[in-house]
């Protein structure tokens, strides 16, 4: 069985170096901009060794949508921070900070390119 079940992430955007932007204040680190060769430019989401992570990327045939499936974004410890940077860098919330249960706390934001993340504490 994998490490995880979640290995990796692309989310869609339309303006690169504003979800780059956007996504850096987000998590409080930087977002790398990376290219695979012509054409294949993306931002690389923060992670350390080989956590799961994910990356920001213009693709053909896949657009910020409100309708797929829901991404948790962890904030651990900053969870009132990243949705201020939410509100201030051009995203929206779409359901305030509120409890999961034993699960911590999260809020649905969505971003600049209108897709929905979800932000992830087990600390309020």
């Amino acid at each position: 069985m994998a490490d995880h079940t979640v290995c990796w992430v692309d989310i869609p955007v339309v303006d690169l170096k504003r979800a780059i932007a956007f996504y850096s204040a987000l998590l409080g680190e930087p977002v790398k901009a990376e290219s695979a060769g012509p054409g294949q430019d993306f931002g690389l989401l923060p992670h350390a060794q080989e956590n799961v992570s994910g990356c920001l990327a213009v693709m053909r045939g896949r657009t910020p949508s409100q309708d797929g499936p829901l991404v948790y974004l962890s904030v651990n410890g900053r969870l009132d921070a990243a949705i201020e940077a939410a509100r201030s860098g051009g995203g929206r919330i779409l359901q305030e900070k509120h409890p999961i249960g034993p699960y911590g706390f999260r809020a649905i934001i969505a971003d600049t390119e209108g897709n929905p993340v979800a932000l992830h504490s087990q600390k309020p």
